[in-house]
Formats: structure tokens, sequence, C-alpha cells
């Protein structure tokens, strides 16, 4: 870490001393780190957000933010026994004790070896804490975890330890079997059942892009921000043209999204 970077978490960290002091602030002495759990979701969904965006200005300053709230809680926590410090720490060993093909003498071909061999140090470290407790694969993924992240993380992980298709045609025939089971779930009328089969196809559809190197919830964010844009662009162009968007018929509305897709690509 270099001088500049060292010199801004001390600044930012007296910031938080003097907020957490005698003469701070009455809301952030009042907060906890469950209290701050949702402001850290929050700022993290922005620091996303921009990222994605491409806007660096914004980058910089939401990364500022998190930043913050990561030293903010991490303070908190130094009365129950630890620091941010020893979290970094550990962290640090952590991660050259999961990279041996970087810091020890382990060859690895691939990175499907890579990830392989990260599984199974991570199943030995949480081995190490509970010997009585035998761990899962997923023991480690958060409950809370954005649906189609977590069906892409639960994906990853059956596959890491071997249980996934042999090959992307069996993920299309398992597609192609889920979309029948959602078209004869409609076809029955039974609601619990449609709903079923639908996730069944959306689960099979993430990790048929996972295969392709596809994170199903960026690129449904992307398609997101896709559709946001040019429907913005159309509304704009009925306004341009004199008309009222809401009275404009289906076919009226395609034909201006057409002109918006020729207009911008």
């Amino acid at each position: 870490m270099n001088k500049s970077t060292t010199e801004a978490l001390i600044a930012l960290r007296n910031v938080i001393d003097e907020l957490l002091g005698e003469n701070g602030c009455p809301w952030d002495k009042e907060q906890t780190p469950q209290t701050l759990c949702d402001y850290l979701l929050e700022e993290t969904y922005e620091l996303v957000d921009a990222i994605r965006s491409g806007n660096k200005v914004d980058v910089r300053e939401e990364l500022g933010d998190v930043m913050f709230l990561m030293l903010f809680i991490g303070s908190l926590y130094e009365k129950d026994g630890f620091t941010l410090a020893d979290s970094m720490q550990e962290n640090a060993a952590k991660m050259i004790r999961r990279h041996p093909h970087v810091f020890g003498e382990m060859d690895v071909q691939n990175v499907e070896e890579i990830w392989a061999n990260w599984e199974k140090i991570k199943r030995a470290e949480k081995k190490g804490k509970d010997e009585d407790k035998p761990k899962g694969t997923f023991d480690s993924l958060p409950s809370g975890l954005p649906s189609l992240l977590k069906a892409y993380r639960l994906n990853s992980k059956a596959a890491r330890v071997g249980f996934t298709w042999n090959n992307d045609a069996d993920v299309e025939k398992q597609y192609e079997a889920e979309w029948k089971e959602l078209a004869e779930a409609i076809e029955s009328g039974d609601n619990e059942a449609i709903e079923a089969e639908f996730g069944d196809v959306l689960f099979t559809l993430v990790e048929f892009g996972r295969r392709k190197g596809i994170k199903a919830n960026a690129a449904l964010d992307k398609t997101n921000l896709k559709f946001l844009d040019r429907f913005e662009k159309m509304e704009a162009l009925a306004h341009e043209r004199g008309l009222t968007f809401s009275d404009l018929s289906f076919e009226e509305k395609d034909a201006l999204w057409n002109d918006v897709k020729k207009q911008n690509g």
C-alpha cells in the first residue's frame, strides 16, 4: 500500500473517531454494526451501479462511501476484541494460503484446477474450525444474495465439486426439458407449478450462461439499463413529435422503439 493510501485511511479513521467521540455526532454514536448493514448494502449497490455505468467520478465517490462504512463497522467491533487490521491480516494470510500456485510450489494447468483447489483448501479451513461438524459445499454461501447471483454461485460451486452436466449440449437438452415442463404447467393452470417450472427454466439458463462465461445477474442488469435507456428515448421521441406517449397504440409505440434502435443501435 502506498503512502498516500495509508494516509487517506488514517485520515478517514480519524474522522470516524471524531464522530464517535465525546463531542461527536449523536446519530453516529447510536449506530451498531447491525444498524449499518442496510447502509452498507445500499452503498455497495451504488458502487456496483457506478462501476457498470463506467462513470469513474461516481466510482471514486462510491468507493469512498463503502470504505467509510467498512472502517466505521470495523471501529465498532474493536470493543469486542478485534480490529479491522486483524481482519485484513487474516484475509491476507487466507489469500496466500488459497493461492499456492502463486505463493507456493503448486503447478496448475487451468482456471478449473485453480477453483477446484480453492474449494478443497476452503473446506479444509472450515473443517479445522469445527471438527465435529462436517462442512458442506454451500455453507459459506450468503443467504441474502440476490436470486440470480445466488443461482450462479450455486451452479458454480456445484461444478467445482463435479456436480454439473458433462457438456453444453446436455445443458441445452435440460433447458428444453424444463421449457416443456413449464409449457405443461401453464396448460394445467396450476399457478404453483407454473412458478416452480419457471424457476427451473431460469436456474438452468443461468448455468448455461455460466458455462459460456456469462454472469446472469450482470447480463440482466445490462439489458435492464439498455431497455431503460431506449424507453426513455422513445418517450422523448414521442414528445418531439408532439405525441402523447400513453395515448399511443402498441403498434405506434413499437414503431417508436424501432426508430430509437435505428438511431442508437
